[in-house]
């Protein structure tokens, strides 16, 4: 049964959402407020969060840093009520893998939770590691690498760099990205792939130092291709 925390401070939505999270067989730790749910954090491994902003002792954003830290093999969803682009920017920057806004369909609500959890559980089978130049990609350890030193990627953005060197030099859409990354049914937008292929080139960049790893490069109008870097002449 996955255990989820709800951190949400609005009685009505709380319960709402409580009552048919347990209808879909979860397991639901409601919190109304941020210090009370780092606390929780901190006391439980949680399989995923749902995440109000709107929090009255803490900024959302906050503590969406927080449980990134505190959970960080966690699928951390905000549901909120902030809508503008900059809102969904900063939501995912802080470590969201998600961002819904208010109101939100249960349906809808159900199925990216349940997309989240599948992908957070699975147990395929694993390719042998890849390696391109430097960096080299374990998926069975889900751990990546620039000559032997470890890149700290999060959930989502170690799958986008997976999917991306599952075909290197290959120009990969952005639809083929969201339904293998995220969800075939996503809705709404996918101003979440750019944040976390922008984080991904960030972190690879911090590690770099000199190393030869490959690039994530922008199709405009289409996607993006992970070019592996030139063999050393």
């Amino acid at each position: 049964m996955p255990n989820l925390l709800v951190v949400e401070d609005d009685e009505t939505i709380g319960e709402a959402l409580t009552a048919s999270l347990r209808s879909h067989g979860h397991q639901v730790d409601w919190q109304r407020e941020g210090y009370p749910a780092l606390r929780a954090a901190a006391a439980t491994e949680f399989d995923l969060v749902l995440l109000d902003l709107g929090l009255p002792d803490l900024d959302g954003v906050e503590v969406c840093r927080r449980l990134r830290v505190e959970l960080p093999s966690t699928v951390l969803v905000v549901l909120t009520a902030r809508t503008t682009e900059m809102d969904v920017v900063v939501g995912l920057e802080a470590g969201a893998d998600d961002y819904l806004t208010k109101p939100v369909r249960l349906a809808e609500l159900h199925a990216r939770l349940r997309a989240h959890l599948r992908r957070s559980a699975a147990t395929t089978h694993p390719a042998a590691p890849t390696a391109l130049g430097d960096l080299v990609i374990d998926t069975a350890g889900r751990r990546v690498t620039v000559r032997g030193r470890e890149v700290p990627l999060r959930t989502k953005e170690f799958d986008l760099l997976a999917r991306l060197a599952a075909e290197p030099e290959h120009a990969v859409s952005r639809d083929a990205l969201m339904c293998d990354v995220w969800d075939k049914h996503w809705f709404g937008s996918t101003k979440t792939l750019d944040v976390h292929v922008a984080a991904v080139r960030r972190r690879l960049a911090e590690v770099a130092d000199g190393a030869r790893v490959p690039q994530i490069v922008t199709l405009r109008g289409h996607g993006y291709r992970l070019e592996a870097p030139a063999e050393p002449g």
